[in-house]
């Protein structure tokens, strides 16, 4: 598994929540708390925004702890909000092509999970890229593939719709009961919107808190500070909006009485 972090609020340093805290998403990748892995060395990546609609992107294959440029870097962008992923791979290569965040327009994509099965389905949803967008195309992770369809199904006007649909499609690649563990951040450029969903008990973790100081809010995969108290965990089955000066929205993803289209 991988473990992310991501900030929406008035512009602050990236080494602020990615290197100072106690428990920053660089000591993460060396010793993770939550996720199955404790160790995240199979890349990393950033995208941030600014001024300019598009993020920009920094990748590599190496681990996050040892790459001097990732340090200098987030000591020197400011942003009021940017995506950041250490990854753990769970079977692709490791690869720059395969780091997060994925990155389409204004829209950056990271996810933590997995969809079981996916070598088996691969083609297919390859087959589900529309000719526009399978240019972007650049990997071979089954988070891209998800991505690259949320885009075609709606993402751009209808995050939530365009997950539950997203979902949906990769369901029907199926016909065994599909194992689905997703925790994801995603953006705009000018709200976060984050997910926790599992087609079982146990969903990948995810939290958030808010700055008051800084008018916003982190959300993650797991606390990167020691104090826990002012984290909010963010229950399975959800999906949440968050905007700089607003309180967050949080619903179900898929309510008990969806039906599929």
């Amino acid at each position: 598994m991988c473990r992310w972090a991501a900030y929406i609020g008035k512009p602050l340093y990236l080494s602020d929540i990615l290197i100072a805290p106690e428990h920053s998403l660089i000591d993460q990748s060396s010793c993770a708390n939550k996720g199955k892995a404790r160790l995240n060395a199979d890349g990393f990546g950033l995208a941030w925004y600014s001024q300019k609609k598009e993020p920009g992107v920094f990748k590599d294959i190496l681990p996050a702890w040892s790459n001097i440029n990732l340090a200098s870097l987030a000591d020197h962008i400011r942003s009021r909000l940017f995506l950041a992923h250490i990854r753990a791979s769970t079977g692709t290569e490791v690869s720059r092509t395969n780091c997060h965040p994925f990155v389409v327009g204004r829209w950056s994509f990271i996810h933590n999970g997995l969809i079981g099965g996916f070598e088996r389905q691969r083609k297919l949803a390859d087959m589900a890229i529309p000719g526009p967008l399978y240019h972007h195309r650049k990997g071979t992770t089954d988070s891209e593939a998800f991505f690259l369809i949320a885009l075609s199904l709606g993402l751009e006007t209808d995050p939530h719709g365009a997950m539950l649909k997203t979902i949906q499609c990769f369901q029907d690649f199926t016909t065994d009961q599909l194992h689905m563990r997703l925790s994801i951040a995603m953006s705009d450029g000018y709200r976060l919107y984050a997910v926790r969903y599992s087609t079982e008990l146990s969903a990948p973790s995810l939290f958030y808190k808010m700055h008051q100081s800084k008018d916003g809010y982190s959300v993650a995969s797991e606390p990167y500070d020691t104090d826990f108290e002012v984290w909010n965990v963010v229950s399975n089955n959800s999906f949440c909006t968050f905007h700089a000066k607003d309180a967050p929205i949080i619903v179900p993803l898929i309510a008990q009485n969806y039906t599929a289209a």
